[in-house]
């Protein structure tokens, strides 16, 4: 027996229905995997805020509506976001305050014995790279390099300044240089396209802490 035409309408309906359930399926797994990438989906005009522990004691630390707990030694937060503007950050015990603008990326690093201390984290948009960055919150000028000291990776970073590298994703063993002096190894790190991973530098003259700080790897 031939399928009548209502049978045909209705296999049809079916069918574009099953299409537009796995569409959507499909761009939610899309919005998920960008979300795990670059971050929490936010309102328009938001600003974006994590902790990096420099210390050797977990902290709590809360930004206006952001509450960004149990930040474990040399350890950082998700970023969280709230409407941009002025703060009052607490982080362990102590209070900063902070002025963040919509649409920017921070870091508040709390510092051992010190004032935390607040860093702009520009985003990077480039979906084919990868992205190293330098933070260098010491009193020392630094390079970062192959192991080997051959290859400069991110040159001449100044204290309280930061430079950036946009690099393929692939394996290679990196160092802290003063010149060419090296100062440490660097752990490995893994590094993906579209993603950026900075490199904190702490401390004080030859007693260097470089820390890689990226974004958590198991996010809820």
């Amino acid at each position: 027996m031939k399928p009548s035409i209502t049978h045909a309408i209705v296999n049809n309906r079916l069918g574009k229905a099953c299409a537009f359930v796995v569409v959507g399926l499909l761009a939610a797994q899309v919005h998920a995997d960008e979300a795990a990438l670059y971050g929490p989906t936010a309102p328009k005009g938001s600003a974006f805020v994590r902790v990096y522990n420099a210390g050797s004691q977990e902290i709590n630390a809360t930004v206006g509506t952001a509450k960004l707990s149990e930040v474990g030694p040399l350890g950082s937060s998700d970023f969280g976001f709230l409407p941009g503007g002025d703060y009052s950050a607490q982080v362990g015990s102590q209070t900063v305050p902070v002025k963040l603008a919509a649409d920017h990326y921070y870091t508040i690093v709390a510092l051992p014995g010190a004032q935390p201390k607040l860093v702009e984290e520009p985003p990077f948009k480039n979906k084919q790279k990868a992205l190293v960055r330098v933070q260098n919150l010491s009193d020392t000028k630094v390079t970062l390099k192959t192991a080997d000291g051959k290859t400069a990776v991110v040159e001449d970073v100044a204290p309280a300044a930061r430079g950036d590298r946009e690099i393929n994703p692939v394996p290679v063993k990196l160092a802290l240089f003063n010149g060419t002096q090296k100062i440490s190894d660097v752990k490995p790190v893994t590094l993906a396209r579209g993603e950026a991973v900075a490199l904190y530098v702490t401390g004080s003259g030859s007693k260097l802490s470089p820390v890689w700080v990226k974004r958590p790897a198991a996010t809820e």
